[in-house]
């Protein structure tokens, strides 16, 4: 059993990972591996194919590979200033309620849902809600 088990999950690995690496972030690649992975190998592919989907997903990050680089220098261009930061800037961080200015990410970058900021120099994308950093532009 275990043996199928591990048989069937490469395939669906190797199978679907093209796939899952266009999923823009972790919760639409673990959307997006499931519903390919259950296609194709029923339950046992629809959790193999959430895995793998969600971990692609977390490496793509929200701005898509070719959009990184213009939206980097589109932040500089603007000249926002920088938020000290103590803790340890990674994704997942929250960021406080007060003294961060967050700004709109224009139209044609794709992730509407985000606002950006600047951190300790860095540019990170944070959803406003909850103040959570999503990814950090580099």
């Amino acid at each position: 059993m275990n043996r199928r088990f591990l048989g069937a999950a490469a395939i669906i690995v190797a199978l679907f990972l093209p796939v899952a690496v266009q999923a823009q972030g972790v919760p639409g690649g673990v959307e997006r591996g499931a519903r390919d992975g259950e296609r194709a190998a029923g339950p046992v592919g629809a959790v193999v194919g959430g895995v793998v989907g969600g971990v692609v997903g977390g490496v793509a990050g929200v701005l898509g590979v070719d959009e990184r680089p213009r939206f980097r220098s589109y932040v500089v261009e603007q000249r926002r200033p920088s938020y000290q930061y103590r803790e340890d800037l990674r994704v997942g961080a929250v960021l406080p309620e007060e003294g961060v200015t967050y700004y709109d990410v224009p139209p044609e970058y794709g992730v509407r849902e985000y606002r950006y900021t600047v951190v300790n120099g860095r540019t990170v994308l944070v959803e406003p809600r909850s103040r959570r950093v999503v990814e950090i532009v580099e």
